[in-house]
């Protein structure tokens, strides 16, 4: 006797129409198709002070998990204050002899890095996946490219500096210190490293104790370019260390990108110094439709807005603000996209949606979903089998959501989207501002002064027109509010990184 299921695709078919599910979701299983590169992963990894591998005084290490299966990738070296000052040494030592580097030669090392970089892409890719979870076609096509990008962008001005302000000549601060987060390990390393290096600095670096390996793995390109001892120093940890790196004495500028409870502590820590810093922190950016907007490529960039690398992104766009006379057709229209994402293994080329980068993400994210329903909002997640092992949470959409929701206020850092509606562009304005951030923001019309409207009065670092996450060496990033301050990339992240003279 047939099912109820049966009968219903038996009616579609005789009806002339098709269900999507029978040709878009769960039902067309795709063949495994696992990346298999060899990302040449060292069991253990040193501290990278000074141009070598140094081991750590405290001789202790932590583990690096794989967030897809929980296994342990390497043992990474855990770095203490005396480790920390090392490296600040070794910057200054280097810092006169840097800073005194034509800028035509230090071109050619930033160069070189970026070809170095790009003939060992596919190796940095697959490595980068299996530390921090993110799918294998994301490391592989925006990850690793744009992070060579950064590095060819900056070499390109390291002997231009007298064309970056008018009338003025940038000098190098001296040592920076950086601490950069685990969702793009690799890229936010690039984003601080080429400024720092064109303007004649030197650096102590950070990366998160999560994702270390594609930063330590990056120390293997420094040697191979030749890049002189101190320039780079790179110390690996946990909070504690990061910590010692923002205070050193030695550190003219700070640099750090992650969470604003953290930045936070930070500009209390600093208060008083003469140390410059620049924050690039939170988000809980708004996606905006407008009623004439092509919805069908809304909808896509709505996808890509929030679930591009599991929605570990501070400008994902999690408030999606429509305008209610699509409300209903943007949602469907949604529904039906996210049920065709594939969750699963980040080394499938065929995964859209790979593995929470921590447990104790995981866990933080539970709990706002969990706030959610509590609160009222309507839960949408499609039927997917998740992997038995590992860090992975469904795409999850909410309906019903008001401002005062946790789940449209606080910064989920996931695949978890709240859907708000407007009425009138006025509304849509003052909807998207009601938030202490202002990193990002997307706008979707057919109308042009519509954008340009929107793009002045939204207060957000980039405003993004009929697309969403769209990155460029040479256009500025940053944010307003408790989204940060100062600028990466272009011309204004290099001035962030040196004295006008």
């Amino acid at each position: 006797m047939p099912t109820p299921k049966a009968k219903k695709q038996k009616n579609m078919r005789s009806s002339g129409r098709t269900a999507p599910e029978l040709i878009f979701g769960n039902l067309w299983n795709f063949d495994p198709a696992p990346e298999t590169a060899d990302p040449k992963v060292k069991a253990t990894y040193d501290l990278f002070i000074d141009g070598k591998w140094t081991q750590a005084k405290s001789k202790k290490r932590f583990d690096s998990i794989n967030p897809a299966n929980e296994k342990k990738i390497a043992e990474i070296a855990l770095a203490g204050p005396l480790d920390v000052n090392l490296a600040y040494l070794a910057a200054g030592r280097a810092q006169k002899s840097w800073a005194r580097t034509p800028g035509k030669e230090r071109a050619k090392y930033l160069y070189r890095i970026a070809r170095l970089l790009q003939d060992r892409a596919r190796e940095f890719a697959v490595a980068e996946t299996l530390d921090g979870g993110k799918p294998i076609k994301e490391s592989r096509d925006f990850d690793i490219p744009m992070a060579a990008a950064h590095f060819f962008y900056h070499a390109g001005w390291a002997d231009k500096l007298q064309y970056v302000a008018a009338g003025k000549t940038l000098e190098p601060l001296g040592v920076v210190g950086q601490v950069i987060p685990w969702n793009f390990p690799l890229l936010m390393l690039a984003w601080k490293l080429a400024p720092a290096l064109a303007t004649g600095n030197c650096v102590v670096i950070k990366p998160a104790e999560t994702t270390s390996i594609t930063a330590l793995k990056f120390a293997e390109i420094l040697q191979d370019a030749g890049l002189p001892p101190g320039v780079v120093n790179i110390v690996t940890g946990a909070g504690e260390t990061g910590s010692a790196v923002i205070a050193h004495s030695l550190a003219a500028k700070v640099a750090f990108t992650g969470s604003t409870e953290v930045g936070k502590k930070i500009m209390r820590s600093l208060a008083g110094t003469d140390k410059k810093m620049t924050l690039e922190l939170g988000g809980k950016a708004a996606n905006i439709i407008f009623e004439d907007a092509s919805l069908d490529q809304a909808v896509e960039g709505i996808v890509n807005g929030i679930f591009f690398n599991q929605g570990h992104v501070c400008c994902a766009g999690s408030r999606l603000l429509v305008q209610e006379s699509v409300a209903e057709l943007v949602i469907s229209k949604l529904r039906t996209r996210i049920r065709m994402l594939k969750v699963g293994d980040p080394m499938d080329k065929n995964t859209d949606i790979g593995a929470i980068n921590s447990l104790s993400q995981l866990t933080k994210i539970k709990r706002l979903v969990a706030s959610g329903i509590k609160e009222g909002a309507k839960l949408y997640q499609p039927e997917c089998v998740l992997p038995k092992q590992g860090y992975y949470f469904r795409p999850t959409l909410f309906t019903g959501v008001t401002q005062s929701h946790r789940v449209a206020r606080e910064e989920i850092f996931g695949p978890v989207l709240s859907v708000l509606t407007f009425r009138t562009v006025d509304e849509a304005i003052e909807k998207a501002n009601n938030t202490v951030y202002g990193l990002s923001a997307g706008v979707w019309t057919d109308k042009g002064a519509r954008i340009l409207k929107m793009a002045a009065e939204l207060k957000a670092g980039v405003v993004w027109a009929n697309t969403f996450n769209k990155f460029d060496p040479s256009s500025p990033f940053g944010g307003y509010k408790e989204s940060g301050f100062g600028r990466e990339g272009g011309r204004q992240g290099l001035l962030d990184y040196a004295n006008l003279v």
